[in-house]
């Protein structure tokens, strides 16, 4: 189909790839679909890259929109996103995909490019990091 970027990912599991040997800037290559690339389309395909689960900190505490962190909600950190937010994070290693809200600001950590709490990880079926693919699906009230 002319105009659209043919994107294939090469895809190991987190689980046979040793974490300090991730090149982030080979993880964190943006791909953009939707307006420009694919008229109609309705997905916009942030980034792909290495996700985390939020390191554990005291429950209740205030993220950087002020909501109290709760590891039993489906939210995450991103660097720019504006808050409330909603994007599709997909583990590119097994393909479960969830649907979260961005509340905070992060990651802080280069290459990475959403946290996502304890219950989106467990949604997309990983602890420490993965690689994931964000797509922008809307924004909350």
């Amino acid at each position: 189909m002319p105009g659209v970027p043919h994107f294939v990912p090469s895809v190991t599991p987190l689980a046979q790839t040793n974490p300090a040997r991730i090149s982030p800037s080979s993880q964190a290559t943006g791909v953009r679909s939707g307006d420009d690339a694919n008229p109609g389309c309705g997905l916009q395909i942030l980034k792909s890259g290495i996700a985390s689960q939020y390191s554990t900190r005291e429950l209740g505490t205030k993220t950087a929109s002020g909501r109290a962190l709760d590891d039993d909600e489906l939210t995450a950190a991103h660097k720019t996103l504006p808050f409330g937010s909603r994007v599709r994070v997909t583990n590119r290693a097994n393909g479960r995909s969830v649907v979260v809200t961005i509340t905070d600001r992060g990651p802080y950590v280069h290459g990475r490019v959403i946290d996502v709490s304890a219950a989106g990880a467990r949604a997309l079926g990983f602890s420490g990091l993965t690689r994931v693919s964000v797509e922008k699906v809307g924004t909350g009230s």
